[in-house]
């Protein structure tokens, strides 16, 4: 007899947009403007494609088939790139910016990493099978038969790879293949349905995505290292406001890009999340932060590995 799994053992939590907080969050990923505009427009358009259909009879009356082939995309969306530069960041904000563009309220369901279960036979495929089922049910509430989306739902998995790799591997199991079996399945299925839903996979390894995942998704949206513009964008709204001068700006923006020793430069979460609270931290509460000394610390701080894909 099979169980259905109860909801937190598939998802981490829900969340829900339009959020002003999660609007915050979203403004505060700079750096990332292209991947944020090119991200709301690829999901508006597959959760709500009426939109779509309003443009096209204002813009190009007629243009039928073009526009089956754009709206005929499945519903998935990958994000590929190196480790901390934003992909799962804007993956869980970016709902907000599509909630508010189409008016619409949207609810994201990130899919725990517990859901590759526990190796037991057939585990895997029917906690993702579960998994889609649920989404498919949620979807299907919210779809109008004017074409219009009451609401939308996405479907949020990070590392994708440990789920979804690919089929051609020797090493694979017989189980692991039959879990991605059950994920193509699943973005069929919601694409069959013409549902107001939408898979936004996250990965370190695209390399390791199976051939037929990757062949589905309607775009693949590739993150890299901040350059010297974006690390500045970051850094200098920062300093900005505790006085520092533009050549101090400078010196932390050479400092925390490519050296001679290293080919890499610092992660969006490098910045974010260790050197800035750690320039904080260090002035904190004896006195105001010092130009020199938070250069001092950026010198000292070693920028995340980049992710090596080893060979089998």
């Amino acid at each position: 007899m099979t169980t259905i799994p109860p909801l937190d053992e598939l998802f981490e939590r829900r969340i829900a947009y339009p959020d002003f907080s999660l609007h915050e969050r979203l403004a505060r990923l700079v750096g990332l403007d292209e991947q944020k505009v090119r991200l709301t427009k690829i999901l508006s358009l597959l959760v709500n494609p009426a939109s779509l259909e309003e443009w096209s009879r204002k813009h190009h009356s007629g243009a039928d088939q073009l526009l089956n082939i754009v709206l005929r995309r499945p519903p998935l969306v990958v994000l590929a790139g190196d480790v901390g530069s934003g992909k799962t960041e804007l993956a869980e904000t970016i709902g907000d910016a599509v909630a508010r563009q189409e008016k619409i309220d949207i609810t994201l369901f990130p899919l725990s990493l517990s859901a590759r279960g526990q190796g037991r036979v057939g585990e895997m495929t029917q906690l993702l099978s579960a998994a889609f089922e649920h989404t498919v049910a949620e979807a299907t509430k919210l779809k109008s038969t004017s074409g219009k989306a009451r609401g939308a739902v996405m479907l949020l998995v990070d590392e994708a790879d440990a789920l979804a790799q690919s089929r051609e591997s020797a090493q694979m199991h017989h189980e692991d293949r039959a879990g991605v079996n059950a994920f193509i399945r699943g973005v069929d299925r919601l694409g069959d349905g013409r549902l107001p839903a939408v898979v936004i996979m996250c990965t370190n390894r695209l390399g390791a995505l199976d051939p037929a995942v990757k062949r589905r998704a309607a775009d693949i949206l590739t993150f890299n290292r901040p350059n010297d513009v974006q690390r500045r964008a970051v850094l200098g709204a920062m300093f900005e406001q505790l006085g520092f001068s533009r050549k101090q700006i400078d010196a932390l923006v050479a400092t925390t890009g490519p050296q001679k020793s290293q080919e890499h430069g610092f992660t969006f979460s490098d910045l974010t999340q260790r050197l800035l609270p750690a320039i904080v931290l260090d002035a904190y509460p004896s006195g105001p932060v010092d130009p020199q000394r938070a250069l001092d610390i950026a010198e000292g701080m070693r920028p995340t590995p980049p992710f090596e894909e080893k060979s089998a």
